[in-house]
Formats: C-alpha cells, sequence, structure tokens
C-alpha cells in the first residue's frame, strides 16, 4: 500500500488550521471501524481540533473496554441530538471504514444535509463511491487502521502515536485479519506492529478483551448455529447459516454475537465459501467470506447488492428467509458453472 503525497500534502493543508471536525463510521461498527475512528480522532485532537466520532449504532459489547469508546455518539440512540448537531456544524466529515456514503443507512440523510462541509475518504473497501474532496481508498490494506496507521506515520512520524492511539490500531489490524490470518498480510503491516508494540501496547490484553469476553448466551447460540442451521451445498464446498429473530432472543442475543460465525465454515478443508444470513426486522443481512481465488465480492455485488473485498464481503435481502436462502442456492449453482468456485 502506498499512500499518494499530493494526498498527504492536500489533507496537511486541509487540517492547517483547528477546526469542528466529525468522524463517521459505518452500520454495524466493528473493531476496524471503531479502532480506526478512535485513533484518528486523537491525532485530530492533538492538533488542536475538536472531534465527534458517529456511529449508525451500537459497536460490539466486546469493544467496549476501549479507551475512549465512551465518547463515540451513537445515532440511533442520541435522545439529545448531539451527532446531528455535530454533523450539521462540521467543516469536515471523515468518512472511515465504508466506501459510499449512501451505505450509512439511517445516518446517511443527516449527512447529506450538510451540504458545506469537506469530505475525506479512509477506507479499504474496493469501488469508492464519489463526493468525496480527498479520497485514501487502499483495497490493498488489510484494515482501514493500517491507512489511518500511514497517514499518521507520513504526517507526523510514528513517534506521534500514543500508547492509546496504538492500541485503537492494533484492535483494527487484528481483528480485520482474523488475528493476522489473512487479508494483505504485508511487511509493511507486520513493521507497523512492532511500532505500536514499542508504544506498549499489551497484545495478550486485547487479545483477550476482544475474543474472549463473550457471554453465556452467545457461545450457546454459536453451538446452535453450528449443530442445528448449518448446511452444506455443492458437494460440501459451500456452506450457509441462518438465524431468525426468534432463534436469536432465545439466546440473549446482543449487537456483535454473530460476529465470526461466518467463518467458520471454512474451517471444513473442503469449504470455499461460506454464508450467514442474519434476519431483522425489514431485512436479512448477509455475510460472505471465501479462500483463495473464490471472489465473494462479486458473488454479493451480482446477487444480493453488496460488496466488499474478494474473500470478505456482504449484503442484504428485502426477501423472506427461505426466499432468501433458495436464491443463494441458485446463484451459487450458477456462480459454480460459470467456473467461479474453483
Amino acid at each position: 500500500m502506498k499512500l499518494s503525497k499530493e494526498g498527504v500534502e492536500e489533507l496537511r493543508g486541509l487540517l492547517a488550521r483547528p477546526q469542528r471536525i466529525v468522524i463517521v463510521s459505518h452500520t454495524n461498527p466493528d473493531g476496524d471501524a471503531v479502532g480506526s475512528s478512535l485513533a484518528w480522532a486523537e491525532a485530530l485532537r492533538t492538533m488542536g481540533h475538536s472531534v465527534t466520532c458517529v456511529v449508525p449504532n451500537k459497536y460490539p459489547y466486546f469493544l467496549d473496554w476501549m479507551q475512549g469508546i465512551e465518547q463515540v455518539v451513537i445515532f440511533r440512540t442520541d435522545t439529545e441530538g448531539r451527532a446531528a448537531r455535530a454533523i450539521a456544524e462540521a467543516e469536515t466529515i471523515f468518512c472511515l471504514d465504508f466506501n459510499a456514503v449512501s451505505r450509512l443507512e439511517n445516518l446517511t440523510e443527516t449527512i447529506e444535509s450538510n451540504r458545506t462541509a469537506r469530505r475525506v475518504l479512509i477506507d479499504h473497501h474496493l469501488a469508492p463511491g464519489e463526493g468525496f474532496d480527498i479520497a485514501f481508498s487502499h483495497p490493498d490494506s488489510s484494515s482501514t487502521c493500517f491507512v489511518v496507521y500511514s497517514l499518521i506515520e507520513a504526517m507526523f512520524g510514528p513517534e506521534a502515536i500514543s500508547p492509546r492511539m496504538a492500541e485503537a490500531l492494533y484492535v483494527g489490524m487484528m481483528t480485520d485479519t482474523g488475528n493476522f490470518a489473512f487479508s494483505f498480510l504485508t511487511p509493511e503491516l507486520f513493521r507497523a506492529v512492532a511500532v505500536l508494540v514499542e508504544r506498549g501496547i499489551d497484545i495478550p490484553r486485547i487479545h483477550n478483551s476482544v475474543y474472549n469476553s463473550y457471554t453465556e448466551g452467545r457461545a450457546r447460540l454459536f453451538g446452535y448455529a453450528i449443530n442445528r442451521k448449518m448446511e452444506l451445498i455443492e458437494d460440501g464446498t459451500v456452506a450457509y447459516m441462518s438465524l431468525l429473530e426468534h432463534e436469536m432472543r432465545r439466546f440473549q442475543f446482543q449487537q456483535g454475537d454473530s460476529e465470526g460465525f461466518v467463518n467458520y465454515a471454512l474451517t471444513i478443508k473442503k469449504v470455499k465459501m461460506s454464508a450467514m444470513f442474519l434476519a431483522h426486522r425489514k431485512f436479512i443481512r448477509v455475510s460472505l467470506r471465501s479462500r483463495g481465488d473464490v471472489d465473494v465480492n462479486l458473488f454479493a455485488r451480482k446477487y444480493f447488492n453488496g460488496g466488499g473485498h474478494r474473500n470478505a464481503a456482504g449484503g442484504k435481502s428485502f426477501d423472506s428467509m427461505p426466499e432468501t436462502i433458495e436464491r443463494y442456492v441458485r446463484a451459487v449453482r450458477e456462480f459454480a458453472e460459470e467456473g467461479h468456485l474453483g
């Protein structure tokens, strides 16, 4: 991954004077969304800017321990209107870990209502949308946190990274690579991790805080999903799971409890592609994962109006669960016939 020198200088000029800034990230914010937002917010505050971090809905409970996360404004439950005011008054809006404002769902209209703020994209997803004044779009990066790290390094030097920033950046790097198991594991990434370690991060504590802090309900839901809901098709090379609202309620479901479920089928030797269908009130969220050359970004765009990365993507379905699964099975068959499953 290589940053544009022109882009860095343009950003430096944009930030030359203190201003009101909003950092916004995607719906169902994950470790990379939260980590990159918190780290970038601190970097901007050291420059004298007034910064508000906003997310459309609640982040997973296993991120509650992160330093500064209590200052993140959750738009969906913001009864005081703090997010709307901050966005209306913002002179610059940073869009982190998503590629188009239209993907912010309930927050999109509020962002679009500010027609004067400069918009800066910092992201690592494919096919960025239009409407950004400056864009750091790097699909060859393992995470948005790595893009943020690279920006801080380019603008201020690695010594500007505080222990608190280092911790937030590591969370995003760790979670978006599956604990450094996939996705653009470059020498540059590990050199960045070495810098974060030099800043004093406690890797075992961070790992335990994220991966070993689930509820009993989540553990039982996982067992139920694997035992009762996982199906294999295409001679055992493709898997899918589905969870309805009443099934999740049975296990006291909380935001983030299903995270990682879709990956588990890929531990089966023959499985090349996996899907998770999670029912919401108005739609079904589709999560897709794959290994090797199986391109689930292409699959998501073609069949579920979504997208993402080659090996990790998502989309939505507004059909019933049986209809969604039937569509998935048909789509997989067509995908295989076209030679996309190897």
